[in-house]
């Protein structure tokens, strides 16, 4: 089953993020808040998780609030790999 740690993982290695990650918890916030997260970001961060965790994901099924907080984006991933 995936953990928060997964999905913080994918965070640090696709925004470099290093160290600066090891604080995050479900409640960070991530749009808006990471200067790092811009529009280009996000595109490399869906094919990381794409790759990673061999998910397809469709554009439609993206949404702010999908990025809103690392606890949002790893909801969203553990729904895209629910049977």
């Amino acid at each position: 089953m995936l953990a928060v740690s997964d999905t913080i993982g994918v965070l640090r290695d696709v925004l470099r993020l290093g160290a600066r990650a090891d604080d995050f918890t479900a409640a960070t916030p991530l749009l808006g808040s990471i200067p790092e997260l811009d529009s280009m970001a996000v595109v490399d961060l869906l094919t990381a998780l794409e790759a990673r965790f061999d998910v397809r994901v469709n554009d439609d099924e993206i949404s702010a609030e999908t990025f809103e907080t690392v606890g949002s984006l790893h909801a969203w991933m553990l729904a895209r790999l629910a049977p």
